[in-house]
């Protein structure tokens, strides 16, 4: 059943803030409105940045725990070589060490949907941070390797949740015309956090072994202070609080976000149709995981949609790339750790460029067209990189081939695969749907990135690091497809436009705009 409401995340007026532009406003008349052009115009100007800036600034604070997983990725590439060194660990230990988080994550990911639903989606981000946080300490302090497991352990739950929550969040707070911008600053801050991984694992390299690696680690604490005090600042989402009848604590948050008290009001109108909607179909968590696990035809393409992409995400190999980036250039044929710590951070700085980029094109551009640049980019330096490593290893020129292929890999997947996952999956799924279903996407996520990570180092024995890379360009190729057959362009549609979208096939092949017809159409049919 649809969600009746049209541009419920409000519209911008052109300004621009840091360079990213929330919007004009659609021409277009509201049915239920009397405010013309000329009125819209004399709204105050310094309201309109107010909102904009606010809004920015939670979509920042709310992506923070993104930079501990970055920096978690990152480091433990580079630590995981002196963990080796000073604790004795077999490579089964190293596949387990570094892929258990994205395994165990699952657990804080399918718990993150109903914690979000039960405590918010703001104190949900603050959970995330402390169980992160408490297994950071943890492994930075291990004297042997099962303790450090469990500090693995802990923080892989905390991961689960943070990746989880942050981009429903700032879907829920963001406008249409931005939300794909702001929704991928968790990606930025994951890039981010990987670049500053490496950055430590090169500067703490030369400190004994028995001492770096926790000088690493111990590091990725440091952002849970700003995670504390941002939970003072963010508001909770108002969608959240419509759903748990608390309609004024909505309408305060939903005039700090809007541009005018009309707007927010209009706002609040659209949310309490959504939510109205969802708690007629009995929003429990029992109905919910019934719908989604029994699921409508729209709802399938959507979970098909939301899911497939998720795990495409993963499966295509980015989290080997960037967890074993020393191994692939080792076996290219550089042997220094100081130069091989070097080269990783080219393909940090290369990752967290490319991902800014990506934000200014998002909106712009479009999801779909940045998705297929993003996967045939990824195709052909996966094969690329295949190639350099089967017949040019140690040699000069294989070396240069394989740093830039890796450098092509991550840039390709940073301006498309890596954020758009994250927006389409907090975009697509209705309101009663929103959190569950993420979740689960979420789960997807990890789970396919622990597989990969925890059985790089075998297969890579079994069929060599150039077949294993062979293979991923093949998974490349498929997605390439996927993006072709179940991804729908979802720019500049509020949420329950998109909603719409998945009710009407035509709607997703032609890719048209969503007209009033189409929500009148589907009234009818429920």
């Amino acid at each position: 059943m649809g969600l009746v409401g049209v541009q419920e995340n409000g519209d911008g007026n052109g300004d621009v803030l840091s360079e990213i532009s929330l919007g004009t406003k659609p021409k277009y008349t509201r049915m239920d409105s009397d405010l013309d052009e000329a009125e819209e115009e004399d709204l105050p100007s310094s309201n309109k940045h107010d909102s904009k800036k606010y809004i920015m600034a939670c979509a920042v604070f709310a992506s923070l725990n993104s930079v501990l997983l970055g920096y978690d990725v990152g480091v433990m590439s580079g630590a995981i070589i002196f963990i080796q060194q000073d604790l004795k660990i077999t490579e089964v230990q190293q596949e387990v060490l570094v892929g258990i988080l994205s395994i165990i994550s699952l657990l804080g990911s399918l718990a993150g949907g109903k914690t979000s639903d039960v405590i918010g989606r703001k104190w949900t981000i603050g959970l995330a941070a402390v169980i992160f946080q408490t297994g950071g300490a943890i492994m930075a302090l291990a004297p042997s390797f099962k303790v450090l497991m469990i500090g693995r352990l802990l923080a892989g739950v905390g991961i689960g949740f943070g990746v989880m929550i942050a981009p429903v969040y700032i879907a829920e707070i963001s406008p249409a015309v931005a939300r794909g911008s702001l929704t991928s600053f968790p990606e930025i801050c994951i890039n981010l956090g990987i670049l500053l991984g490496y950055i430590s694992n090169y500067e703490f390299s030369e400190l004994p072994s028995h001492i770096n690696w926790r000088l690493m680690l111990g590091v990725g604490l440091l952002p849970s202070v700003v995670i504390a005090l941002a939970l003072f600042i963010i508001p909770e989402s108002p969608r959240w609080l419509v759903m748990q009848n608390r309609v004024e604590a909505a309408r305060l948050v939903l005039r700090k976000i809007s541009e005018s008290e009309k707007e927010a009001e209009e706002k609040l109108k659209e949310i309490q149709v959504a939510a109205g909607l969802a708690n007629a179909e009995k929003y429990e968590a029992k109905a919910v995981w019934k719908e989604i696990l029994c699921p409508s035809p729209p709802v399938r393409r959507m979970l098909i949609t939301g899911c497939g992409i998720q795990c495409f995400q993963q499966i295509t190999g980015i989290d080997t790339t960037v967890y074993y980036s020393p191994i692939i250039f080792k076996n290219a044929g550089i042997t220094e750790t100081t130069q091989l710590l070097a080269a990783t951070v080219t393909v940090g700085f290369t990752k967290t460029l490319f991902i800014l980029i990506a934000i200014f094109l998002i909106d712009k551009v479009g999801r779909k067209p940045l998705l297929y640049a993003s996967t045939i980019g990824m195709t052909v330096c996966l094969f690329s990189l295949s190639l350099s490593l089967a017949f040019l290893d140690h040699a000069k020129v294989g070396i240069v081939l394989a740093i830039l292929s890796v450098c092509g890999n991550v840039a390709s997947f940073s301006v498309g695969l890596g954020p758009i996952c994250w927006v389409l999956s907090s975009e697509i799924f209705p309101l009663r749907l929103r959190a569950q279903a993420s979740a689960l996407g979420a789960v997807g996520s990890r789970v396919s990135s622990g597989i990969i990570s925890m059985s790089f180092l075998s297969v890579s024995r079994a069929i060599t690091v150039a077949g294993t890379f062979f293979v991923f360009g093949i998974i490349s190729c498929s997605a390439v497809a996927f993006v072709h057959y179940c991804v729908p362009e979802t720019k500049g549609k509020t949420l329950e436009e998109i909603e719409v979208l998945f009710h009407d096939k035509d709607d997703e092949s032609r890719g048209n705009e969503v007209e009033m017809g189409d929500v009148e159409r589907l009234m009818q049919k429920s």
